[in-house]
């Protein structure tokens, strides 16, 4: 079936073998055990690899799904594939199915949601949010011939992370805190999908402890000593607990990230604004390295795979020993 397809295609194994237990949808996937999981690019093993981040970024910024404007038929073939891959990895639906319909939007559109429920009896009730949006901003003016914004660092890239480590929870259940899911619509249109979901588990009394968002990390950051800057970086002490876990200086300050506002700009902060708590973006667009932001040019041949794996695979761990300290360890400043 032709990469854009939506419906079941081959999942192979690590060797070779057509694996039954593959997620539907997603074309090409190296399905492996966690403890066989090799990273055929990165020095180190990791749980990602290059070809398994060139899969999903293929796929979701690929022409069929002509740019996953909201509403539209690609960003629900984007809506599709998601969902096969959380039911795939055994991440639960939040709702009664995946999809949150959004109150705040005429155009039919929906926030895909999942969980990983926490294993600790008491522990289980603090929820993470780990989040990232799909959609882009469609088809936009011709520029050489080509008119599809196919947004694959922005934001195919954070999606891409947000499901690989949906994936890694899914399998292992590590974590002892609850883990939510979401890959959020209308990010373009005034971040309406955060908004609404913000709102809507305030509502419910969600009691969130924080807030991971991933945003346009498809090119690495140059000449800087950390892999990813986070916004809002002064309102916590969320990058230290970030890089004590990691053992690295993982997660800087970008001074440009205050001076544009960008903790305000994107799906972390209606959860800030709802909670009062530790939200904060990761990313790696600082304005210098990615000339090809909302143009028909952001395609993932200008993509770092080996860059994203590598990220994915040094956040994973973090995450995991954030979802399982004994005590909220990020807090406000």
């Amino acid at each position: 079936m032709s990469c854009g397809s939506a419906q079941l295609v081959e999942t192979k194994n690590v060797s070779g073998q057509v694996d039954p237990d593959g997620p539907e949808g997603v074309k090409g996937s190296v399905i492996e055990e966690p403890s066989k999981a090799i990273n055929t690019v990165s020095k180190e093993p990791g749980f990602t690899n290059t070809e398994r981040v060139g899969d999903i970024m293929n796929y979701l910024a690929s022409d069929d799904l002509k740019g996953r404007d909201t509403g539209s038929e690609g960003i629900e073939m984007a809506a599709k594939y998601i969902e096969n891959y959380f039911k795939s990895y055994q991440v639960a639906p939040y709702f009664d199915t995946y999809r949150d319909t959004l109150s705040n939007l005429k155009k039919t559109s929906y926030n895909i949601v999942g969980i990983v429920e926490g294993s600790d009896p008491v522990l289980k009730d603090e929820y993470i949010l780990v989040g990232a949006h799909y959609d882009h901003i469609g088809i936009i003016k011709i520029e050489n011939g080509d008119a599809i914004a196919n947004g694959a660092n922005d934001n195919a890239s954070g999606a891409t992370a947000v499901m690989e480590l949906a994936r890694y929870f899914g399998k292992n259940r590590t974590n002892n805190r609850s883990l939510i899911f979401v890959l959020f619509s209308a990010e373009e249109k005034g971040l309406l999908g955060s908004k609404h979901l913000a709102k809507k588990l305030k509502e419910q009394e969600l009691n969130l402890y924080t807030m991971l968002n991933f945003e346009m990390i498809g090119v690495p950051l140059r000449g800087k000593d950390y892999l990813v800057y986070a916004t809002g970086y002064k309102k916590s002490n969320f990058a230290d607990v970030n890089n004590k876990h990691a053992g690295e200086n993982l997660v800087g300050y970008l001074q440009r990230a205050r001076e544009y506002g960008l903790f305000k700009r994107s799906d972390n902060y209606p959860f800030f604004q709802q909670f009062g708590v530790p939200c904060h973006t990761y990313c790696t667009f600082d304005f210098t390295n990615f000339e090809h932001y909302h143009k028909v040019s952001d395609e993932v041949e200008e993509m770092d795979f080996d860059h994203m794996a590598t990220f994915i695979n040094k956040i994973l761990p973090v995450v995991e020993k954030i979802a399982n300290a004994p005590t909220k360890e990020i807090t406000m400043n």
